[in-house]
């Protein structure tokens, strides 16, 4: 089926096509960039295909890279940013595929002579859609067009061979339940878990990959659900299917399997990055291993869960070859989520001892970790009073004392530089001069302080100390406004 459609195509993609066509070849826009621009999505990357071998493309642009065995050459544009869709632009020959005896390569690649036979080896209908940009036509051979507006995952011809195939269809299916909201057909999805087994044939490095993005799509809890449901969740991630089933009591509505994909989903409401979606995904992770059963208090218990826990977050991030940053990242928030219990007892050395052990970088993912964390909790409040107090606490630790050290003189220069003697005068001097630069913070300056300081030399000692103590009393004051202006911030005053 050919349509007639007018889409918008970026200069530097129709460049491409063009050339090619100019030099007497045939020239598609296909795949996923064709799926996106009929849901009205902005492409992120551009596959062209074409009859034109390699060789044949290369001599056609300034900077060509045959860059595998695949056919597939890269048009690069060195002019564009690395993150830029137009940085590389993929042209790839037609081509028919023979048997997969590894489950992901075709064992032999044949240049296919017609645009029909290069996207029937394609993996689903809706990425088997091609654009012809010179005369506005959509290609559609296998009803690509129809699964999209019925939001359905089909793959091309038999679902059986689609997966046979290549394993690492079953994993992109998943993911695209969850980036793009579709369900899965239900031959494509019969075929699907029947060769999810597969799947232990695939580098973990793929896996990770697919993995990331259902996690950064907008609904990672669908995707990870339909997982599970088909039998696939095994072959990702062990660990968190333990939790299927595990009641937790309590304040719990869900089971610790749901507790985790909720917190997970909050995280991905509010596109907040990896780390902290993979840490709101397994911060409970740990237990199913620790939970016990009080019988006098009829409740279930998860002592140390988040030790556990980060052990085996650890071990997930290793065995799926995740950056040491990223793992460090995402073990770190697992290992202290349970870093407060009751505000009313915590105390603001503990807050600082906190804020040690997680950086000063992620106290505050720490914070958003707990939020999503009450929301899979079943909780319609993201942040009841007791999140609020720990955030000014957090807020209160974190800010800078009003203190004599603020000043830009101190002790030492007065005594070295100034001549001055150690003593109380010092001491009355230095908090005088911040109740003076308190109020006016423009004389903070080295020299202004200087002159200031000789002033107050000449003064008697009783009438120093008075403006000392005066000056310190001044200090107390202006804590307890900035404190009581956090508690206000955050609605605990």
């Amino acid at each position: 089926m050919v349509y007639t459609q007018n889409f918008n195509i970026p200069e530097k993609v129709s460049r491409v096509t063009s050339a090619l066509q100019q030099a007497g070849y045939e020239a598609y826009i296909v795949g996923g960039c064709v799926r996106d621009m009929c849901m009205g999505i902005t492409p992120k990357d551009w596959d062209i295909t074409t009859n034109a071998t390699p060789e044949q493309v290369i001599p056609l642009f300034a900077k060509a890279v045959h860059e595998n065995n695949f056919g597939m050459v890269a048009i690069i544009d060195e002019e564009e940013p690395l993150e830029s869709p137009f940085r590389s632009i993929e042209v790839t020959t037609y081509r028919s595929e023979t048997t997969y005896t590894n489950n992901r390569h075709p064992d032999h690649i044949t240049y296919a002579q017609t645009l029909r036979e290069d996207v029937r080896r394609r993996d689903f209908t809706m990425n088997a859609l091609a654009y012809d940009v010179e005369k506005g036509e959509l290609i559609d051979y296998y009803d690509g067009l129809k699964a999209i507006q019925e939001k359905l995952i089909v793959t091309v011809e038999n679902p059986h061979d689609r997966f046979e195939e290549d394993a690492l269809r079953i994993m992109r299916a998943i993911r695209f339940t969850a980036q793009l909201g579709f369900h899965i057909e239900p031959q494509t999805e019969q075929a699907l878990s029947a060769y999810a087994q597969n799947l232990s044939t695939i580098s973990v490095e793929r896996i990770r990959d697919e993995f990331v993005k259902l996690i950064m799509s907008a609904h990672p809890m669908h995707g990870l659900q339909k997982a599970h449901t088909l039998g696939i969740m095994h072959y990702i991630s062990p660990e968190l299917i333990e939790g299927v089933g595990v009641d937790q009591s309590r304040n719990h509505v869900y089971d610790v399997w749901e507790h985790n994909l909720r917190a997970l989903q909050k995280t991905a409401d509010e596109q907040w990055p990896l780390y902290l979606r993979l840490a709101a995904l397994f911060h409970d992770v740990g237990k199913p291993r620790t939970r016990r059963r009080d019988t006098k208090k009829n409740i279930y218990t998860f002592y140390g869960h988040e030790v556990v826990g980060a052990k085996m977050t650890k071990e997930f991030m290793k065995r799926l070859r995740f950056p040491k940053k990223t793992t460090d990242e995402v073990v770190k928030l697992v290992r202290y989520h349970m870093f407060f219990s009751d505000p009313e007892q915590i105390t603001l050395s503990a807050v600082r001892r906190m804020i040690t052990h997680v950086g000063k970088e992620y106290i505050w993912d720490l914070m958003k970790l707990r939020r999503a964390d009450r929301i899979g909790m079943g909780r319609p409040q993201a942040a009841p009073y007791r999140l609020r107090k720990y955030e000014a606490m957090i807020e209160q630790a974190l800010r800078d004392p009003i203190s004599v050290q603020q000043l830009n003189i101190n002790g030492d220069y007065m005594i070295k530089d100034m001549g001055m003697k150690p003593g109380p005068r010092m001491g009355w001097m230095l908090h005088a001069l911040l109740e003076e630069i308190l109020e006016q913070p423009e004389n903070n300056t080295r020299e202004w302080l200087i002159e200031r300081v000789k002033d107050l030399d000449e003064l008697d000692d009783e009438t120093l100390r008075k403006l000392g103590e005066k000056g310190k009393s001044t200090k107390e004051q202006h804590e307890e406004e900035s404190i009581r202006d956090i508690h206000k911030k955050h609605g605990v005053a």
